[in-house]
């Protein structure tokens, strides 16, 4: 007998566990239904800037023609889900139909947050999430203009580098004492710092915004900071961090996370059976995670579960990253964690250019992780040596 698997959300999350359950899914056991809030199928995310700049959304699409053409899969865009009943086993959409399922995987992601300053509302203020967004963004786009981002973070410098390809002056605000806070400590942003600073954008740290200021027709025209700062503005972009997408948890009677976020198990189900939640608005064990890899190991695994396949736990995610940022490499792997382990820390620096700091076990030696900023080696290289004493040839390996 065919059972029915309600997806609620068609990111990159939710389309790979339904992919996923496709391969696994040989004798057709599975439908899915596909409840998409956006108007597109789903793309990838994290090259979102690459569309400001030229690619286009098929560029970046992840669903295939198979994918699309599979009767299996019903996938309905632009029918965000609003409500659920447990008892009844239904989901109800915006469109007002009552979507019956034998399995329910919430995969909503997350919302941009936007501080609540004075201003907020003015015309040209944008957050950075969606291809409507980023098209927003370019049709008020002006060259020789200049430009606000707010958040310091990732996805901020990666919003402030595609202003500036734009033709536009960004200032990137970040209340943080330096840039990518999450990821990076301060000898590693000093040098990425160094890399904004030759593309053109002004990082303003240590500071907040405080309002936000509007020309007579409504657009957005000058940003006040709590330093005292004002900054003309022609545009405004907020990038300052996210929030887990858990509304349908009160309507489910599901418990939520104390920061947000459905609270699932290290399998990612939830406390009713049925139900699972997986990506950026799942707790796991308390505790969301915004990075797209740990999201993709959630959705493998309630897909193995769902076929009837072994399953492992979730785990403590691998948070490490490695990309080139403002024209510099920065990579993490391992611990990034001083206080793990009571690491020993051993810092190799070159001015601004390149920056390397690893984490030593204190008794044993071995390596824990480490922070890369600049001409230095690569993840690929070192993430294997977690765990082992390092070599003798070491220093090359973090500093070619």
């Amino acid at each position: 007998m065919t059972r029915t698997l309600v997806v609620v959300g068609h990111g990159m999350v939710g389309h790979r566990l339904v992919d996923r359950l496709r391969s696994l899914d040989t004798s057709g056991d599975w439908r899915f239904v596909v409840l998409a809030e956006e108007a597109h199928p789903a793309y990838n995310r994290m090259a979102l800037s690459s569309y400001l700049t030229g690619r286009t959304r098929n560029d970046l699409a992840l669903a295939d023609r198979a994918f699309l053409d599979d009767p299996r899969v019903d996938l309905r865009l632009a029918c965000p889900a609003v409500s659920a009943d447990r008892g009844a086993r239904t989901v109800l959409t915006a469109h007002g139909e009552h979507v019956p399922y034998d399995a329910l995987v919430l995969a909503t992601g997350s919302r941009p947050f936007v501080p609540p300053v004075p201003g907020r509302d003015a015309g040209h203020c944008f957050v950075y999430r969606t291809f409507d967004d980023l098209d927003g963004i370019r049709r008020a786009a002006r060259r020789g203009l200049p430009a606000v981002v707010v958040g310091g973070g990732l996805l901020g410098l990666e919003a402030a580098h595609g202003l500036s390809r734009l033709g536009m002056r960004p200032h990137v605000v970040e209340s943080a004492p330096h840039p990518m806070p999450t990821q990076l400590d301060a000898g590693a942003a000093r040098v990425l710092h160094r890399g904004a600073t030759e593309l053109g954008l002004d990082l303003r740290c240590r500071t907040a915004v405080a309002s936000i200021e509007a020309h007579p027709e409504g657009t957005v025209g000058a940003v006040r900071l709590t330093d005292g700062t004002v900054l003309d503005c022609a545009l405004l972009v907020f990038a300052a961090g996210v929030r887990p997408r858990d509304e349908l948890a009160a309507a489910l009677g599901l418990e939520r996370g104390d920061r947000g976020g459905i609270v699932v198990d290290e399998y990612c189900r939830t406390t009713d059976e049925r139900i699972w939640a997986v990506g950026e608005c799942a707790a796991v064990q308390g505790r969301c995670h915004g990075l797209v890899a740990p999201g993709y190991r959630m959705a493998d695994t309630v897909a193995r579960r769902l076929a009837g396949h072994p399953v492992e736990a979730v785990g403590v995610p691998d948070t490490s990253t490695e990309l080139k940022l403002l024209g510099v490499h920065v990579a993490t792997f391992g611990t990034t964690d001083p206080a793990a382990g009571r690491a020993v820390e051993i810092v190799f620096a070159e001015d601004t250019t390149r920056y390397a700091k690893v984490f030593l076990q204190h008794d044993t030696g071995s390596l824990l992780g480490g922070v890369l900023a600049g001409d230095t080696g690569s993840r690929a290289e070192l993430g294997p040596l977690v765990g082992r004493r390092p070599p003798a040839h070491f220093e090359r390996l973090l500093l070619p």
